[in-house]
């Protein structure tokens, strides 16, 4: 084969790629606009749409988490009767608490958020989870009803969360309300 039939012949397999491609671009773009992909929150994704979210989610959460440092305090007293009042008062009705297993919220967001109270989570590496636990806090997750909580609340306070949220499945029905119980000085900490 000459040289000048090669080249035709990769031009014509280029313009044939392009081609292609451009279908594909044109039939993603009359997707989006066509309506046809279900948004309400109970009609679960494609199970391709839910691998392909979770594991950006988790992908992005563990190279955005890796390099915060953890307190070295972080299992401190002080530390988990903080965290446990800003959780009763911000994160339960959707991360439940100990005898508790669903709430108006849970059962109609979706993706549906996790039991943070559930026995069964298992910490396995302690600091990326914490690292973990204080991004999500801190900058929330698009699109999943998690917002950023760092608009009004410092790094301390997130941490004392992180602190009660270690704890959190070990709890009781009965500590986890001693725990979660604000004094009268933490009336204005809200």
């Amino acid at each position: 084969m000459s040289v000048t039939k090669k080249g035709a012949c990769i031009k014509r397999l280029l313009v044939m790629a392009g081609a292609m491609v451009g279908a594909v671009v044109i039939a993603g773009v009359a997707f989006l606009y066509s309506g046809l992909y279900s948004m309400g929150a109970d009609d679960p994704h494609y199970d391709v749409t839910t691998w392909a979210l979770e594991t950006l989610r988790e992908s992005s959460i563990a190279r955005a988490s890796q390099s915060i440092e953890v307190p070295a305090d972080l299992d401190s007293a002080a530390r988990l009767l903080k965290g446990g009042a800003d959780y009763n008062d911000m994160c339960v009705g959707c991360h439940l608490k100990p005898g508790k297993d669903e709430s108006d919220f849970t059962l109609g967001l979706y993706p549906a958020p996790p039991n943070l109270a559930d026995t069964s989570r298992v910490d396995e590496d302690g600091k990326s989870e914490d690292q973990r636990n204080f991004w999500i806090i801190k900058h929330g997750i698009k699109a999943s009803g998690m917002p950023a909580w760092a608009p009004g609340h410092d790094d301390t306070r997130i941490w004392n969360m992180v602190a009660f949220l270690k704890r959190l499945p070990e709890l009781t029905a009965p500590q986890y309300q001693i725990l979660t119980a604000r004094g009268e000085n933490d009336a204005g900490h809200h």
